[in-house]
């Protein structure tokens, strides 16, 4: 009985995720400097979707609207939400992982080689898909130096990890300040600090597919195993005893949670808190059964991203960047958890 209460409050919460999640992307298709009504946005998407239907519709908005709406504010909106939606994954897999309520999608050092790597094609004058590319191939190397480490040094595999995640990303985030210290301080500079900050503002649809791929390569398994995730929460040896190669999942859910957070962060830029944020709002409104907590977490995380989106484009005249918003929404939040752990000590 009590089971079955919980699986519906479960399903609860997630219908009421996607919905909420639902009327923010449509409404977010609205908003902007050229406001479009929420009529002409479901008579465009209708019509460029659906060609043969909506060669039947009469046309009551302008070119101007439809180009705003299905070639600037469309891709914006649905990165944001395959971003947000990414990070609180790799967030909630992390924390499940290494048993750390505090850990993060750059726990391992990602977030630092995105930077150095995107830095570095910035510095030598490349174009913003090869941008995207170094700083996806940034990450990557600093994970797989993070696993070459661990690997090779004695002691628990999991604290190795985290010690040397700590060590690579000092090592990369160093590179990056020198890399910013020989940048042209008039082109190279700004644009280093500026993609540093986050942003979603250059996104366009071919740049959807890209980023999607890989997202979609490392969500697959994150959904398909979150059930494990229980079990690694049990401890080591009480897995163990259940069956269950330790090793191997932990690998597998790592670098799926790598694979996720590289992509993420090789299209938007540093954002972070999302990861750290979100798994802990999720867990508050369904558990901390990872069936429900991870799914839970993509559709909170992929509305909380949409939702900053859309005030960092709107609330003044010039848009603000996303990490400075997520960092003004994670700091306090960060504050919050820290006093309630000391309160349970």
């Amino acid at each position: 009985m009590e089971a079955g209460k919980e699986r519906g409050r479960r399903a609860a919460v997630l219908i009421a995720s996607a919905a909420v999640l639902c009327v923010l992307f449509f409404v977010s298709l609205t908003l902007g400097r050229y406001p479009v009504p929420i009529a002409d946005v479901f008579r465009i998407l209708f019509y460029r979707m659906f060609s043969p239907l909506g060669a039947k519709l009469s046309v009551t908005w302008t070119s101007a609207m439809e180009k705003t709406v299905w070639d600037i504010r469309l891709p914006r909106v649905l990165m944001a939400m395959l971003v947000g939606c990414s990070l609180s994954a790799a967030g909630t897999a992390f924390q499940g992982v290494f048993r750390n309520p505090m850990a993060s999608p750059d726990i391992l050092g990602a977030s630092n080689g995105a930077a150095f790597g995107a830095a570095l094609a910035i510095l030598l004058g490349l174009s913003t898909h090869l941008i995207t590319a170094f700083a996806f191939c940034g990450a990557i190397l600093s994970v797989v130096l993070v696993f070459l480490i661990a690997q090779h040094a004695p002691g628990l595999r999991v604290v190795n990890l985290i010690l040397a995640g700590i060590m690579i990303g000092s090592l990369f985030s160093a590179g990056t300040s020198y890399l910013k210290l020989v940048a042209d301080p008039s082109n190279q500079l700004p644009a280093i600090t500026y993609w540093l900050m986050g942003s979603l503002s250059g996104v366009r649809l071919g740049d959807l597919p890209i980023a999607a791929i890989p997202m979609c390569i490392g969500l697959l398994p994150l959904l398909l195993l979150r059930w494990r995730l229980n079990l690694l929460s049990l401890g080591e040896s009480e897995a163990r005893a259940l069956g269950v190669n330790t090793d191997l999942l932990r690998a597998v859910l790592i670098l799926s949670a790598t694979l996720v957070t590289a992509a993420s962060i090789s299209v938007s830029g540093m954002i972070g808190w999302v990861g750290l944020v979100i798994p802990h709002l999720s867990r508050k409104l369904i558990g901390s059964d990872h069936r429900g907590l991870l799914p839970c977490s993509m559709l909170v995380g992929a509305a909380f991203l949409l939702a900053v989106d859309d005030v960092s484009r709107n609330l003044l005249a010039v848009e603000i960047p996303i990490g400075i918003l997520t960092a003004v929404i994670g700091a306090p939040f960060f504050i919050f958890l820290l006093m309630r752990r000391e309160k349970t000590l």
